[in-house]
């Protein structure tokens, strides 16, 4: 290859890495800029995180695309969002509700609770605000004994991974979101981990890999900021 072909194959290569740059940079950074944060405070050194994951959202953009949404503590309104806030050294109190059907995990092995208090979660079944049976506290949902695993919730710096229940496969889903109790089917699930001592923040994101239409399923919302991975702020 003649050195002027030589120079302009790296001017084409170089131009790519920055273009990707850029790409990355206003698809995540610039698209994350948009998307609101939730701020907790403790209470007697607890704090109270409230979730939803939906099969669809109520976007104009991606409204078919499966999401998380984060209830503001104050106004109790669920927001279309997947970033938080929480204080240091504080008990983080979680509760999923879990509207969206099952998803079998590809590794089973990633059915076990790990990193919450007691490596267990509590998990109970609704149809329509009415119990299906008891609560019941368990250190496995397994998604390959039946279809009963819609998502994730890790943290993966933490150690915490927790697959979150769904509702019976034969269970009519919400169609609108926010999705409430009286809507149809839903898990109700609820965990505890503390919080880094130190402030940062740390990367959270459903593992499922359940982006249709997408490679190996993880692409569009489950790698998108304000559907299925977000961020946890830890503040002073």
């Amino acid at each position: 290859m003649s050195l002027p072909a030589r120079v302009a194959a790296l001017v084409v290569a170089v131009a790519a890495v920055v273009g990707a740059g850029i790409f990355v940079a206003l698809y995540y950074v610039g698209g994350q800029s948009s998307v609101p944060m939730v701020n907790y405070t403790a209470s007697a050194g607890q704090v109270n995180v409230v979730l939803q994951e939906d099969p669809q959202n109520n976007s104009a953009g991606k409204p078919d695309w499966v999401s998380y949404y984060v209830q503001d503590p104050v106004t109790r309104q669920w927001q279309h969002t997947t970033l938080f806030s929480v204080p240091a050294h504080t008990r983080v109190n979680v509760t999923i509700y879990g509207y969206d059907g099952c998803t079998p995990l590809r590794n089973n092995f990633w059915s076990q609770v790990l990193g919450t208090a007691g490596g267990t979660v509590n998990v109970q079944q609704f149809n329509k605000g009415k119990p299906l049976g008891p609560a019941r506290t368990t250190s496995l949902v397994n998604s390959w004994a039946s279809c009963n695993v819609a998502h994730t919730f890790a943290i993966p710096n933490l150690g915490v991974f927790v697959p979150v229940a769904s509702p019976d496969a034969s269970a009519t889903l919400c169609g609108s979101s926010p999705c409430t109790p009286s809507s149809g089917a839903y898990s109700l699930e609820k965990f505890s981990f503390m919080s880094p001592g130190h402030t940062g923040i740390w990367r959270w994101q459903c593992l499922v890999p359940c982006g249709g239409g997408y490679i190996d399923g993880n692409g569009g919302p489950m790698q998108t900021v304000g559907f299925m991975t977000g961020e946890m702020q830890v503040t002073a």
